[in-house]
């Protein structure tokens, strides 16, 4: 016998009453078995047959989707389903039976855990052919809209060590792999500087080696990671919010300039003094980073818009350069992570644009303007319109630098900023380049568009299931008249697309 605790709500007085009521062991037992989990089933020499969202594989068994991670198409494996809904299911390979000729062998050490780079074991050619299909599937099944020929994706010169950027994170709290459960060794440190686990917000994998950014990425973490532990500085802990290192970034630029971003909790003054410690060596051992950079972060999370960034040593920005133009970055910078692949994508966007030197362009999303500073040579007058302030607070400096006064920027949200009124007091735009986020454009940015009428609109896109839908707004107005897919992330299924729409002749 066990007692049941139970809360009723009595009469009209909404009073809660406490009950006791005692149960049988067979009524405990039949809760019990309620609540035991089915037994999921083991699918047998599945053939994947294509590829799916979020970089996961695909197959079909009998009239159920199943989505699979970590192979490709041509593999025939066993299954193990972990999920199961009504018509699809999300399962892993546990046994491969054959090898698809698309396969690659994976380079990097922590494929398949860090969460990183899922199509490494997928050959660069076929990773290009299913991006491209994957940027036809969402115009035709989402946008619906007639299509020329789509052009070749513009794949990355670089495969590997291609990002100008990298984030990593402090945690005392390091995920153990499978193999290091399986060993069941006791870890004196648990210490972990790397890459969240997907899913487990207080998990961080500790890396040793990312393929991401140049090698120097590789001996700035690991060079402060020991440096750390023989000091015994204290990693962030993400449930207790205590520690004092938090999390590093690194940007470089193909100028050669490399700026590092501490951030650090620091309560106290020694938290101050050994924040300091860490400064100093990699000041000294590491004198190609030329902007060495802090802040003191105490929130309960890792944004430092807010915050005061502090130059402990070199510059407070680096410099990119892209056909002679100059760029500044400074650490609350966006600027694209692919700094080579980057520069293509912008000449395609300005191909498609064909300016001629006398058309009025406005440049939505622009970030620290550096579309807008691409084209300006080719332009009698370029508007720019961008949400972050910080960012158009660049965006002055970029045009500055570069000697344009045609340029001029405005910081709001798009919807607020981009009004009927805006385009009656700033001119009627001939050119609309437009590069939202993944979320596209919302309908009232769509709406002025519609209104401002310019004659072309190129879409750049980092997520063409969005841009599909907003090239179906845009659609009684203009006609796509070119598409070309540009790779920016290889080994993962991200692609960007730029659209060229042209206005309908009869509008």
């Amino acid at each position: 016998m066990y007692l049941r605790r139970e809360f009723v709500i009595c009469g009209s007085m909404r009073k809660c009453c406490l009950l006791l009521r005692v149960a049988s062991r067979n009524d405990k037992q039949t809760n019990i078995m309620a609540r035991k989990k089915k037994e999921l089933p083991l699918l047998e020499k599945v053939a994947i047959t294509g590829v799916a969202a979020e970089g996961k594989a695909l197959a079909r068994v009998n009239d159920l989707v199943v989505f699979v991670p970590y192979v490709v198409p041509g593999d025939v494996v066993d299954l193990q389903v972990r999920r199961k809904k009504h018509s699809y299911a999300e399962a892993e390979a546990v046994k491969f039976y054959e090898y698809s000729a698309e396969r690659a062998k994976p380079f990097c050490k922590h494929y398949g855990v860090c969460g990183g780079c899922k199509w490494q074991c997928l050959a660069y050619e076929h990773q290009l052919k299913y991006k491209q299909q994957q940027v036809y599937d969402a115009l035709t099944r989402i946008g619906k809209v007639e299509l020329p020929e789509i052009m070749p994706i513009l794949g990355s010169e670089q495969i590997c060590e291609y990002r100008n950027k990298l984030e990593f994170t402090f945690s005392n709290k390091r995920w153990l792999t499978w193999e290091e459960v399986a060993q069941n060794v006791q870890y004196d440190n648990m210490d972990a500087l790397g890459f969240h686990i997907p899913g487990a917000f207080d998990k961080v994998l500790d890396i040793e080696e990312c393929w991401l950014m140049t090698g120097l990425n590789n001996r700035l973490r690991n060079g402060i990671r020991e440096f750390a532990h023989r000091e015994n500085i204290p990693f962030y802990d993400l449930r207790s919010h205590s520690g004092v290192l938090r999390s590093m970034m690194i940007r470089t630029s193909t100028t050669g300039e490399v700026m590092l971003l501490l951030q650090a909790r620091v309560e106290c003054d020694n938290d101050m003094v050994q924040l300091e410690k860490v400064l100093q060596y990699i000041a000294d051992a590491f004198p190609e980073v030329t902007s060495l950079l802090y802040v003191v972060n105490n929130k309960c999370n890792d944004t430092f818009g807010d915050l005061e960034v502090v130059t402990y040593k070199g510059t407070d920005v680096i410099y990119e350069e892209m056909e002679g133009l100059r760029f500044k970055v400074g650490p609350k910078s966006f600027y694209q992570t692919n700094s080579r692949q980057a520069y293509n994508l912008y000449k395609v966007a300005r191909e498609f644009a064909s300016l001629t030197g006398d058309e009025v362009v406005y440049d939505l999303y622009t970030g620290t303007g550096t579309i807008a500073n691409f084209v300006a040579s080719k332009a009698k007058k370029v508007i720019g319109i961008e949400y972050v302030e910080d960012a158009i607070v660049d965006a002055r400096v970029n045009a500055e630098l570069n000697g344009f006064d045609n340029l001029t920027f405005f910081a709001g949200d798009m919807k607020d900023i981009l009004t009927r009124d805006f385009i009656n007091e700033h001119g009627r735009p001939d050119v609309i380049i437009t590069d939202p986020p993944r979320a596209g454009m919302h309908e009232d940015v769509v709406s002025t568009i519609l209104f401002a009428a310019p004659e072309r609109i190129v879409y750049v896109s980092c997520n063409p299931a969005t841009q599909a839908r907003d090239l179906q707004l845009l659609d009684a107005d203009y006609k796509v008249a070119a598409v070309r897919p540009v790779d920016m992330f290889p080994h993962t299924h991200h692609v960007e697309n730029v659209v060229l729409l042209e206005r309908r002749g009869d509008k």
